[in-house]
C-alpha cells in the first residue's frame, strides 16, 4: 500500500518517520501482549505470525513475505498486540508507529481507501478459513497447508518449497499435531504426490493435490 501510493506528494513527508529494522533468522520482533508499536511492513524476508494457545502450544495464523503487513489487527483498536511474529530468515522490516499512521490516514485518502479494502479482504479470508478448516480431515489440512506454502513462497531450482519449515511449524499452521503431519507426509510420499530432501518438501503434482480439497471450494491465496 505504501509503495502503491509512494508517488503522492502527501506521503513523502512521512517517509522520514519510518524505522528500518533488521532481524536475524529466528528473531522475534512482535510479542503477544506487548504494547502496540504500529505496523510492520516486510521489506525483504519471511516471517510467521502466531498465537500461543493452551499449554503454550504455538498456532501459526499465517506466513508473510515481501511487501506484506504484520500487526494490522491491533492498529487503532488495541493497546497490546494479540499476536507474535518471528523471522524465518534474515529479514528487513519497515515500521510506522501508530501516531504516524493515524496522521497519514487522515491526510491521504488513497491510502485510507486501500487499507479499508485490505481489512475487508482479510476478514473475508479469515471467515472462509475457519469454515473450511472445521470441515477438513487431517490429510486435507496438511495438503491445504502444503499448497498454501507453495503458493506463498514458490519452489527453488530443485523443486522444493522455497522456505525451510519444521514439521512442528507445518502442524502449527494446519491445526494438527507433529505426528499426524509426519504420517500424512509419509503417505503422500508413497503415493508420489510429494517428495522430500532432508526436511525440505517438494510437490510433484499441484493439480492432483488441489483436487483432494476442491470439494471445500476453498483456496487461501495469501
Amino acid at each position: 500500500m505504501i509503495k502503491k501510493n509512494i508517488a503522492l506528494d502527501s506521503i513523502q513527508e512521512f517517509m522520514e518517520d519510518r524505522s528500518t529494522i533488521t532481524c536475524k533468522n529466528g528473531q522475534q520482533f512482535v510479542m503477544e501482549g506487548a504494547p502496540t508499536n504500529g505496523l510492520f511492513f516486510v521489506n525483504k524476508g519471511k516471517a510467521k505470525v502466531l498465537k500461543t494457545g493452551i499449554y503454550g502450544k504455538e498456532q501459526i495464523l499465517r506466513f508473510v513475505n515481501d511487501g506484506e503487513i504484520i500487526g494490522h489487527r491491533g492498529f487503532g483498536i488495541r493497546e497490546k498486540y494479540s499476536v507474535s511474529a518471528v523471522a524465518l530468515e534474515d529479514s528487513v522490516l519497515c515500521n510506522f508507529t501508530d501516531d504516524t499512521l493515524k496522521r497519514m490516514l487522515k491526510v491521504i485518502p488513497e491510502l485510507t481507501y486501500d487499507l479499508m479494502l485490505f481489512y475487508a479482504y482479510e476478514l473475508n479470508k479469515t471467515e472462509s478459513k475457519v469454515k473450511a478448516i472445521a470441515q477438513m480431515s487431517v490429510r486435507e489440512k496438511v495438503i491445504d497447508a502444503l499448497l498454501y506454502i507453495n503458493r506463498k513462497f514458490g519452489c527453488n531450482h530443485r523443486g522444493l518449497l522455497d522456505i525451510k519449515l519444521s514439521r512442528k511449524e507445518i502442524a502449527g499452521f494446519a491445526g494438527t499435531t507433529n505426528e499426524q503431519v509426519t504420517r500424512v507426509i509419509s503417505v503422500l510420499k508413497k503415493e508420489e504426490l510429494i517428495f522430500t530432501m532432508g526436511k525440505r518438501i517438494g510437490i510433484v503434482n499441484v493439480e492432483l493435490l488441489s483436487k483432494e480439497i476442491s470439494e471445500h471450494n476453498y483456496f487461501l491465496d495469501s
